[in-house]
């Protein structure tokens, strides 16, 4: 092969530069020779961005080069073949191509090729010259073989195997010995690409089922040209979590000494602690354990609940603490004269915080409030060597990296283990003490923590006999105030799609009638507090201004306490936004958290507005929602609610010593829930 170099020249004129290799492509692949050439599907796309010197730039001329590609390869018969082209002139630093066609290089052989740049006067040296190399690149054009799969704990096709938490090892394996890559996708995800260690080897990647029933994995093989395979699919039959491997309600009789267990080993109660005190509030448990926070204050087994703490396992529990100034276990494992792992209330830093401690690694979040209960759910995840903290059904904190101990010793309800002994002790309620021997997912901690919502009153405002609007539910009545009245359509009124000069009646905003509110006196109440505001709570009502453009604030409902409002929602004519307010203390001028939701006023032109309030105190947050929206505005932190004291008001607010901003317009379909109903409950 020649290898010299052009270099006539005119006096006036210096030569391009020499093509550098980082220059060179393959396709969109980087110039490469040996082992690591380029294997590239379909024509072959060969590119160099050449360089002219900047100092034959002419202003009357441009710099223009163009590209002398040349490439060769050897034949079945051992004879050299070669190929050249001479781009057309481009722009000196712009990248010139060579397209090659179909079929000009045989599949299979290794191409060699070069590059030049002739500036029309002088060409450059080639770029596989001095420093320079020789691009290689293959053609291929046979698609790899389709993807095995196999999992030894999930087989394909079996009716049903071990289940959500437990993960499957799935090996992804292609008889073509030219694959680099597998692509995969499970329903709903994860998806991804992955490696093999070396071309055509195998790849195992794992998946945590997070949900039960048909579960399918899709592959294809991807070779070094980027060639795919067709799909494989891997379809299994993923069952429900496995139960807890040791549940203790502590829900026993009063009087007891020991706490059964459903399953596991019973726990041995010091005389620390005492049975029959209340149960979180909705929720499946009856009763809870009082532990009084001294050296008596505790339940043991003599057997551990975690077999080996190295593999995945959970805890979890409900948990009242009396305080939270000072460090206190909720439940954890000894392992010989230390813990395996402990989850509990963390005081040591500013703010206390619940935290879940497994193999040297300490996972913290979420905010204990003395005798309010919290769910915590403590996870190790073997898998990815993390530990992760769940705080009423949320995972709070950051995961991580934990070694676990091999030793297991006796579970340890209330107390912790070091090598001065138990300490940590708590003081306060437990109830529900779970330990799962696998992963528990983001759905199960919610549903582990789930509080039940309940329908405390309904008022649909049909009917008001005698001055009172019935709660569908037997409760408390809406009893109507001074200017307010139940609308209903007219007996006698035309029927306007019979007769085309008829003007119909105003219809109700929801069923046969609707409170009508004058904006002056007009109200209407329901006897007690009927929401406890203190705890979390849902509230919501369908709700028409009369006017378009109303000139001041007004209310369509509230809870007061002596002083204020526990809450109100208004409308709020200088922002076009319905609003929550929500005092921070029962006391006139007390610091507010207000949220809102941007809403125009239709002055009874439409269908009216949903406006809803959810209050969750497992999470201290409160949202404002219009017609089943909410967003960042209408959202915010409400650590402690108040318990309101006084009737539910429809219509009207606290103001001063008595009621204002009265609502001019109509209200329907009152409805209030102790709980806090979840985002997809409330369109």
């Amino acid at each position: 092969m020649t290898t010299g170099t052009g270099v006539a020249q005119a006096a006036d004129n210096l030569p391009p530069k020499q093509p550098l290799v980082q220059d060179l492509q393959t396709g969109n692949k980087e110039c490469a020779a040996g082992d690591q050439r380029v294997y590239v599907s379909g024509a072959p796309v060969l590119s160099a961005v050449l360089y002219d010197p900047e100092e034959d730039n002419h202003p009357a001329e441009a710099n223009l080069v163009k590209g002398e590609f040349e490439a060769w390869w050897t034949d079945a018969d051992g004879v050299e073949q070669r190929l050249t082209r001479t781009t057309l002139e481009g722009h000196s630093g712009s990248p010139q191509r060579w397209h090659m066609p179909e079929g000009s290089v045989p599949p299979g052989a290794v191409i060699s090729w070069r590059v030049r740049a002739n500036d029309g006067k002088a060409t450059s040296p080639w770029s596989s010259e001095g420093d320079g190399s020789v691009c290689e690149f293959v053609h291929d054009d046979v698609n790899p073989e389709k993807a095995t799969i196999s999992s030894p704990e999930y087989p394909e096709n079996v009716y049903w195997v071990d289940g959500v938490g437990v993960y499957g090892h799935f090996t992804m394996d292609s008889p073509s010995d030219d694959v680099v890559a597998y692509t995969y996708g499970f329903i709903g995800g994860p998806y991804g690409t992955v490696r093999p260690e070396r071309p055509g080897g195998p790849v195992t990647i794992p998946f945590l089922p997070l949900d039960p029933g048909p579960e399918s994995l899709t592959v294809r093989a991807i070779d070094r040209a980027g060639r795919s395979s067709g799909q494989s699919s891997y379809d299994f039959m993923v069952k429900s979590g496995r139960a807890p491997v040791a549940h203790w309600p502590l829900a026993d009789a009063k009087g007891a000494t020991s706490a059964d267990a459903e399953p596991g080993t019973d726990a041995a109660a010091g005389s620390g602690v005492t049975f029959g005190a209340p149960a979180p509030a909705r929720t499946q448990l009856t009763a809870s354990a009082t532990l009084d926070g001294s050296s008596h204050g505790y339940l043991t087994t003599d057997a551990p609940a975690v077999a080996d703490p190295r593999k995945s396992f959970a805890v979890s529990a409900w948990a009242r603490p009396a305080d939270t100034g000072r460090n206190m276990t909720v439940a954890g494992q000894d392992a010989g004269q230390a813990a395996a792992f402990a989850l509990g209330l963390n005081a040591r830093g500013e703010t206390p915080d619940w935290s879940f401690t497994v193999g040297g690694a300490t996972v913290s979040g979420g905010a204990p409030e003395a005798g309010e209960w919290a769910h915590l759910l403590g996870v190790y995840d073997a898998e990815t060597g993390k530990a992760q903290l769940y705080v009423n059904g949320h995972e709070v904190g950051t995961r991580a990296g934990a070694t676990p101990t091999a030793t297991a010793g006796a579970f340890q309800i209330g107390r912790v283990r070091d090598g001065n002994g138990y300490h940590d002790r708590w003081h306060g309620e437990l109830g529900g003490v779970r330990v799962h021997d696998r992963v528990v997912v983001p759905d199960e901690a919610a549903e582990l923590a789930h509080r039940e919502t309940s329908l405390r009153g309904h008022w649909s405002l049909e009917t008001a006999p005698d001055g009172a609007s019935p709660d569908a539910n037997g409760g408390a009545p809406l009893k109507l105030g001074p200017g307010a009245t139940i609308y209903r359509v007219p007996d006698g009124s035309c029927e306007w799609w019979l007769d085309p000069d008829c003007t119909p009646p105003p219809q109700p905003l929801a069923g046969d009638g609707h409170l009508a509110l004058d904006g002056r006196t007009g109200h209407a109440t329901a006897a007690g507090p009927v929401l406890d505001t203190s705890d979390s709570f849902t509230i919501s009502a369908v709700v028409q201004l009369a006017d378009r453009e109303p000139e001041r604030p007004m209310t369509v409902l509230s809870l007061p306490g002596e002083h204020t409002d526990a809450f109100k929602v208004r409308y709020q004519p200088e922002q076009h936004a319905w609003q929550l307010v929500m005092p921070h203390k029962d006391e006139r001028g007390a610091p507010e958290t207000v949220v809102a939701r941007f809403a125009r006023a239709d002055g009874r032109d439409g269908i009216g507005e949903r406006v809803a309030v959810v209050y969750d105190d497992a999470t201290d947050k409160v949202k404002l929602y219009v017609d089943g929206q909410s967003g960042a505005d209408a959202t915010a932190a409400l650590p402690n609610g108040w318990r309101a004291s006084g009737p539910l008001q429809i219509g009207r607010a606290r103001t001063g010593d008595g009621w204002g901003e009265h609502l001019h317009g109509d209200v329907d379909e009152v409805r209030a829930f102790t709980g806090a109903l979840p985002d997809g409950r409330i369109p």
